[in-house]
């Protein structure tokens, strides 16, 4: 069975050590092509990832054998079109692996902002010792509630961690997920509203879709307890940025942010300059070595392909509407 890859040589090099190659040649029985060499009439399966070109109907009709693709990375919105979906071509992602990376991330950002570690990383300056700190209610994880919005794959494994945490109670809002599920996980089940006037950190896991823009805006983060992180680890989109900059520049709020609108930040904004605002450059998701752990997601969904088994991670058309 032909299998072919669409990406960038430096991003099948970054996925594929020797060992994962060795494996990818073992179960193709030759190397893959790309998917821009030559004919590509008797492509059965096509290995992608980040930089892959959409799969639209002209590049589909030269695939007249395709059969699958396997993403191995996460998100496939920029790679599927109306015309993938028509012809009844099987979708995987690498969307689980590429959680994982994002949920640690995640976890540990709420853990530093229990101890507000972010803004005096940003402060070096200023002289301050224990006892300047030790009686403050900003700092300290016992008693604190995190909201958690989007139960998402991220937004499950962040709620798994931080049951590990004593005394951490754990909020979720997500419209598409029923109490029992939510409640099985350690967590409780409620509204936005109502999550956002109880929490002390919270994190954002919501999807990037039309009706999710600026789902945090002015009013939302108005309700926020003083005191209160946001975390977004999510995408920049579903964040108001100008009414985090206000409320951050007060200094009420503090911000962790991964992801930015637009993304990245420029060099110009004035949420560069607020000590209590945290920016990194989109690191939360697989870097480095973690890309490696896309490729066994993808090579796994490869060979049960080629033994007919059944694949644990299809995506569907209707899926889309619910991911970012």
């Amino acid at each position: 069975m032909r299998v072919r890859t669409a990406m960038s040589p430096e991003v099948f090099d970054l996925l594929f050590d020797a060992p994962r190659l060795e494996r990818l040649r073992a179960l193709t029985s030759s190397a893959p092509l790309p998917i821009d060499d030559g004919d590509l009439a008797d492509t059965e399966i096509l290995l992608t990832s980040w930089g892959a070109p959409r799969l639209d109907a002209d590049l589909l009709d030269r695939m007249p054998r395709l059969r699958a693709v396997v993403h191995a990375a996460g998100s496939v919105q920029g790679l599927v079109s109306d015309e993938l979906w028509e012809r009844g071509i099987t979708v995987t992602s690498a969307a689980d692996a590429n959680a994982v990376p994002v949920a640690e991330y995640t976890f540990a950002s709420i853990i530093l902002a229990f101890k507000r570690a972010f803004v005096h990383m940003r402060t070096p300056a200023e002289v301050l010792g224990w006892g300047d700190l030790v009686g403050s209610p900003k700092y300290g994880s016992v008693g604190r509630t995190v909201g958690i919005v989007g139960f998402s794959r991220i937004g499950r494994r962040v709620v798994r961690m931080l049951r590990q945490l004593d005394d951490v109670h754990i909020l979720v809002s997500d419209p598409f997920v029923p109490p029992e599920v939510v409640a099985a996980a350690g967590a409780e089940l409620v509204s936005l509203e109502t999550l956002l006037g109880r929490v002390d950190v919270l994190s954002l896991h919501a999807p990037a879709l039309p009706e999710t823009h600026h789902m945090i805006g002015r009013p939302q983060l108005a309700t926020l307890r003083d005191g209160a992180t946001v975390i977004n680890t999510a995408r920049g989109w579903i964040l108001d940025h100008d009414a985090l900059f206000d409320e951050c520049a007060s200094g009420r709020l503090d911000a962790v942010l991964d992801v930015t609108e637009p993304d990245p930040l420029p060099a110009d904004s004035p949420l560069r300059a607020l000590p209590n605002v945290a920016l990194t450059p989109h690191i939360a998701g697989s870097m480095g070595t973690e890309a490696r752990r896309l490729a066994d997601s993808a090579l796994d969904d490869v060979e049960t392909l080629l033994r007919g088994g059944a694949l644990s991670q299809v995506i569907t058309q209707p899926d889309m509407e619910l991911s970012a």
